[in-house]
């Protein structure tokens, strides 16, 4: 490759970041100095060493839904960082944006291809359904479903197939979620298509997932209807070993985690009829580690939201 074609293909695939709140979230001195006091209880506004990635940070938010208006706070929301499993939920949302418009229909047949078919094992190891194989065929819906609520990798590579990172990535900026563009799938580089070989990795912040979540619960993720099956495809998450774990029996929550090897994080939308909050917390911990942190970061989060929809 000539220098000039290497300086095209590079700047290309740069994209800008969005680390700007939207203006319809208020902001509480008295929330962001709680979130704080919580975060550094924990010891979480550390730097973390992941390796040969260096030095990095969490990116952590939360929303307080239970006023008039949405109150946004949290601990380097913006902090761009590695989102493992929890991008999937871009996917879902522009494949249901494309069923939507009628491009798709969720019961559309769909063949799994190499190299796509890259899982082997199960991510949620109690769930009875198999892993995919080249040459299955299967419906659209089951790939979304097996997507978010099992985390499946090989569902993931196939829906990015059908949506088109293209037009996944023009979603995401279209809701000013720059920075967070869907740059690979879940396979080897060597596996990937010509474009995206030497492509940056994905990325994404609290704040824009955060940010996405609100959009699902004012129903304004895309339209409606999007936004009411992403909702569903989150309340049937059958990972609940991180946030999920600081959350009393009677709280619903819609989430979505992700996590490899450095990286531990959880998304989600929290209500129990009474409080309601969205929480979206990156780690650069691994898994082991991060679990018994992210229980204790969810009760204190909890229990503060609580506070705050009683008073």
């Amino acid at each position: 490759m000539t220098k000039l074609l290497l300086f095209f293909f590079l700047t290309a695939f740069s994209f800008p970041q969005n680390t700007t709140a939207p203006l319809y979230y208020k902001t509480d001195k008295n929330l962001d100095e709680q979130v704080n006091n919580i975060i550094k209880e924990l010891k979480l506004d550390e730097d973390f060493d992941v390796g040969e990635d260096g030095i990095e940070q969490i990116s952590f938010a939360v929303i307080d839904l239970n006023g008039n208006e949405p109150v946004i706070s949290g601990f380097n929301y913006s902090n761009f960082i590695y989102p493992a499993s929890v991008y999937k939920i871009y996917v879902a949302a522009e494949a249901l944006h494309q069923v939507s418009e009628g491009k798709y229909k969720l019961n559309d047949e769909y063949i799994v291809s190499a190299p796509n078919a890259v899982d082997k094992t199960k991510e949620i190891s109690f769930d009875p359904r198999p892993l995919l194989n080249e040459s299955d065929t299967v419906t659209i819906n089951y790939l979304l479903d097996l997507m978010i609520t099992r985390s499946d990798n090989s569902a993931a590579n196939c829906l990015i197939d059908i949506a088109g990172r293209t037009q996944i990535n023009k979603m995401i900026e279209e809701h000013n979620w720059q920075g967070s563009e869907v740059t690979r799938k879940f396979l080897s580089r060597k596996f990937e298509d010509p474009d995206y070989v030497t492509i940056r990795g994905t990325e994404t912040s609290a704040l824009h997932t955060a940010d996405f979540l609100y959009k699902i619960e004012k129903k304004e993720l895309i339209n409606p209807w999007v936004s009411m099956q992403m909702k569903v495809l989150l309340g049937r998450q059958l990972d609940k070993s991180k946030l999920a774990q600081g959350l009393p029996l009677n709280a619903m929550y819609y989430n979505k985690t992700g996590w490899w090897s450095y990286w531990t994080n959880d998304v989600g939308i929290v209500d129990d009829g009474e409080t309601k909050y969205i929480i979206s917390c990156f780690t650069p911990i691994p898994e082991k580690e991060a679990l018994p942190i992210m229980k204790e970061l969810s009760a204190k989060v909890y229990a503060l939201m609580k506070w705050r929809s009683r008073n």
